[in-house]
């Protein structure tokens, strides 16, 4: 299996938002219509699903998330899917889903990161389709740091391109911003500084490492490793003999909770193939004195592995989209911090 890089969107291509998890209460719509706005703004033509109800925790029985979300993806007039959002309880659409149709189509791109974490990893590590972590479609319209892109230029790049993204030096501490008051809302609360931060060791040294990109978010993934669905030992065998880059990111449970499940998905086998892990600058909280860091440490510091954390890839604005199957290479040095992704 080789990588399938969906074609790069053009000018009058259709996006289709579905939510094959949480869906847009009624107050929030007027964001959502900005951020449609600003997906149309680009030339796109935009479908909205009929799974987007947001009266509940999902946004339709999961039969119909996943009649839609495969019908997105099987239309060749669809040339990229893009949620409003994560949620919950994407991980009840795995088995209703015709992977094999999958892989057969026409690569689409499928963007989105949280619970999406849950349907775009599967799709790249059991189709070899890339697929796009980074910012849902109701973040769209905040600006993007210098630095850094958008999911918008990421599935614009034609094949082969390569696109280098540093840290912006500074992240949101906390708190949200209110779209039902704010809809239009486009500037990023940056109000805390910071870098990215090695954990593996003694926390010094440069690091260069290669390798394709894999991961998400370990809430949602930490139940899918070692599965059907998720057996990064064969993806890693399958399409990167050279081995990987794996990203995670920890949304809000606590540090110990998070030290356990990436305890468990390294025992499945979801880091054997790493040559580097990236994890996620987190505002999810300490247990006491054992902190975020040290449940990475505690959980991954005996892989051998360059670990740097604090990457833009997670729920602490803003975000660094990540390509997962692309080919990565990361810096980390006293002076300089990049990923550099190619769609080869």
């Amino acid at each position: 299996m080789s990588i399938r890089y969906p074609r790069p969107l053009r000018p009058g291509d259709r996006v289709g938002v579905t939510a094959p998890s949480s869906g847009v209460p009624q107050e929030l719509r007027a964001r959502l219509d900005v951020a449609v706005r600003d997906v149309r703004a680009r030339g796109y033509e935009v479908v909205l699903g009929s799974c987007l109800d947001g009266s509940g925790h999902v946004s339709a029985p999961a039969s119909e998330r996943a009649a839609e979300l495969m019908s997105m993806l099987t239309d060749p007039a669809v040339r990229a899917v893009v949620p409003p959002w994560g949620g919950e309880t994407a991980i009840d659409l795995l088995p209703r889903l015709d992977w094999d149709a999958l892989g057969r189509a026409e690569p689409t791109w499928l963007v989105g990161f949280s619970d999406i974490a849950t349907l775009i990893t599967p799709l790249t590590a059991l189709t070899g389709t890339a697929t796009v972590h980074g910012n849902n479609l109701m973040d769209t319209p905040y600006e993007v740091p210098e630095g850094m892109v958008s999911w918008l230029d990421v599935v614009a790049a034609p094949q082969g391109r390569a696109f280098t993204q540093v840290p912006a030096g500074r992240y949101r501490s906390g708190g949200f911003d209110d779209f039902a008051a704010f809809p239009e809302v486009r500037e990023y609360t940056l109000d805390a500084v910071g870098g990215w931060t090695r954990l593996d060791g003694d926390g010094r040294g440069d690091v260069e490492a290669e390798g394709r990109l894999i991961g998400g978010c370990v809430e949602t993934l930490c139940n899918l490793a070692g599965t059907r669905y998720l057996d990064i030992a064969a993806f890693a065998r399958a399409n990167a003999p050279e081995g990987l880059i794996v990203y995670v990111e920890a949304a809000e449970h606590n540090a110990f909770t998070i030290c356990r499940n990436l305890h468990g998905m390294r025992l499945a086998g979801f880091f054997d193939a790493a040559n580097a892990v990236l994890v996620g600058r987190t505002s999810a909280p300490d247990c006491g004195s054992f902190t975020q860091h040290d449940a990475v440490r505690d959980a991954l510091g005996s892989l051998g592995v360059p670990v740097v954390a604090d990457v833009e890839c997670g729920h602490t604005p803003p975000y660094l989209p990540i390509v997962n199957g692309a080919r990565g290479r990361v810096v980390h040095t006293a002076t300089r911090s990049e990923l550099t992704q190619t769609l080869d």
